[in-house]
């Protein structure tokens, strides 16, 4: 019947295939045409009260308020209120929708929304290809997922047995907790795992992470970065070759080429290992860990096998463990540990070893201190220095205090030794007083002012006190002298010219900042892996979907003389299938 319309209730009209694909099958309820003269095989079908027309195809369900089916080409558009679903995996609603029954590609737009059990796709177009079972878009999305937040992308591609997503330019993932900027995002939907690609940035309340490479899980708030790792922490800048975090704890770890900066206190800690923990103010650092902190005119640079950073930027702590050494221009020292208070300017050289102070080891383990030509040791040193000007102030020495001058003319050495040493420096961070208290020493080289060697000093007394002079010792003042002579050089056998606990040390000297590690093993750093390469998508409109369309164009052209029609998403492609033009919206006659 031509031109007929026919009420029908409760009808299902099932479509015989004579190819190898399933035929396109409409039940429906509602008002029938046929437009066989207009478009052979064409009929439209339009919903009444009683509901929706319904469309089946292998295992893909769906309902509209009109369909238009071609089915010489096994092809229909199916308009308002589109519901398409496909098993429990995928429910997706539009305003409007293509499908091909001979390729199985689809093409839904007008507030286009794609659910799937763990999120919600909104777009305006969408391609849907159930071969490949994926869906893509490239003028913009947005997902949601309860749990993890909002994406939005200019481009995205949906695998539905991966349940993944791969999103691809401004690339944006918003969550009340934190909020990720990328320019390639990986999602997987069911474990809330992302794999950042390119310049990617996380900013929380707490931080603000960067890297050009990287993994962020969304329901942990755990991840991972490479490649260019920077965290920001306030006060602490963050950098590593391969680095871990946590927001939960604000807490990091990174291996590699390290670097922690904390502008407040201009000073920097770097090594190999670190661990960074923002909510206790504390730093942790090994492998060839290094602490400069910055001086306008001199900065001060300290190593030791580990180094901690803790404290408040007002009230920051360094401790420097085992083996620690540190070197500026005028001063550099050596001890088992130091420790550094930067709000009161005060430094302390610890021996940690507490072994017996008559043992040769002992000796060798105590703080040791160089000053210009002069050389301190003792149990304990503590240097000093005023926090505003950078400048040094004193210098306490407690319990076997040795101070060591080697003569100028290489005659001997100057030393006094004794229970404490007091020392007070000039404004150009000299040694310009120094008194030992309680059972001192000394041995002292005489000389006058051409500086000939009148004679060698030894004496006992209860205290001593030195003045110098351009780091070299200008006077000598003995307090309470309980002993002592002065002997030519000749009648001063040479065995007796070195006070009990003698240990001069220049070869330990650190004269450099590469002098810091002379002691330390070989530095094997570990091989980083680290995350796989980023792999672009492949074009979803790709080879094999053109072979599978000109495939169906050749099976149709051959039974009926048509080129199979398609849907938009395949539409303007370089295939010799052409499809005819789309027909327009027909509505039912009224009886």
């Amino acid at each position: 019947m031509k031109n007929a319309h026919i009420l029908i209730l409760f009808f299902s009209l099932i479509f015989a295939s004579t190819l190898a694909q399933q035929q396109i099958e409409i039940k429906y309820s509602g008002f029938l045409e046929f437009k066989e003269e207009e478009t052979p095989g064409l009929k439209i079908m339009t919903r009444d009260d009683s509901g929706q027309i319904h469309i089946v195809h292998e295992g893909v369900d769906m309902w509209c308020d009109q369909a238009l089916l071609y089915s010489d080409e096994n092809f229909v558009e199916a308009y308002g209120n589109v519901k398409m679903v496909q098993g429990d995996t995928i429910n997706m609603v539009a305003k409007y929708v293509e499908y091909s029954g001979k390729t199985k590609l689809a093409f839904a737009s007008g507030e286009v929304v794609l659910k799937e059990p763990a999120s919600t796709l909104t777009t305006d177009t969408l391609y849907f290809d159930r071969a490949k079972q994926q869906s893509f878009y490239k003028s913009g999305g947005k997902v949601v997922r309860d749990s993890s937040g909002t994406i939005t992308s200019r481009i995205g591609r949906y695998y539905m047995n991966a349940k993944k997503y791969q999103f691809v330019k401004n690339v944006k993932l918003v969550n009340p907790d934190y909020t990720i900027d990328t320019q390639q995002l990986d999602f997987y939907t069911e474990t809330g795992h992302a794999f950042l690609y390119g310049p990617s940035t996380i900013v929380t309340a707490e931080s603000k992470t960067y890297c050009e490479k990287g993994f962020y899980n969304t329901e942990t708030k755990q991840g991972y970065a490479v490649k260019k790792a920077k965290i920001d922490y306030e006060n602490q800048v963050f950098e590593g070759d391969s680095m871990y975090f946590d927001n939960n704890r604000s807490f990091a770890s990174a291996t590699n080429n390290i670097k922690v900066t904390d502008t407040a206190n201009k000073s920097i800690v770097k090594g190999h290992y670190a661990e960074v923990y923002k909510l206790k103010d504390s730093v942790f650092i090994t492998k060839r860990a290094l602490a400069i902190t910055v001086q306008e005119n001199d900065s001060v640079y300290m190593h030791a096998d580990t180094l901690m950073v803790t404290g408040k930027a007002e009230k920051r702590i360094t401790r420097a463990y085992r083996n620690a050494k540190f070197f500026k221009s005028d001063m550099s020292g050596k001890a088992d540990s130091v420790h550094v208070n930067h709000k009161t300017g005060l430094t302390q050289l610890i021996n940690l070893s507490r072994l017996d102070s008559k043992d040769a080891f002992a000796t060798k383990r105590r703080p040791v201190l160089w000053n210009l030509g002069n050389q301190m040791t003792g149990d304990t040193i503590h240097i000093k220095s005023n926090p505003e000007t950078e400048k040094l102030d004193s210098l306490l020495v407690f319990d076997n205090a040795f101070i060591i001058n080697k003569d100028t003319l290489d005659a001997g050495y100057n030393q006094i030794t004794g229970k404490k040493l007091i020392g007070l420096f000039s404004e150009d961070n000299k040694l310009k007083q120094v008194d030992i208290n309680k059972n001192a020493e000394s041995i002292y080289f005489a000389r006058n002012e051409k500086n000939e060697l009148v004679g060698i000093d030894k004496s006992k007394s209860g205290s001593i006190m030195m003045l110098f002079t351009d780091g070299e010792i200008d006077e000598l003042r003995k307090i309470r002298q309980v002993d002592g002579k002065t002997y030519p050089e000749s009648q001063f056998p040479k065995n007796v010219r070195k006070l009990r606990g003698f240990d001069w040390r220049e070869e330990e000297r650190p004269k450099s900042v590469e002098d810091l590690f002379s002691e330390d093993p070989p530095l094997h750093l570990p091989v980083i892996k680290g995350l796989e390469d980023y792999v672009p998508q492949e074009e979803f409109f790709d080879e094999n979907m053109l072979e599978r369309i000109e495939k169906a164009d050749k099976a149709e052209i051959k039974k009926s003389k048509q080129p199979v029609k398609l849907p938009k998403a395949s539409r303007n492609l370089p295939t010799k299938a052409k499809p005819e033009k789309k027909p327009q919206l027909i509505q039912p006659k009224k009886e």
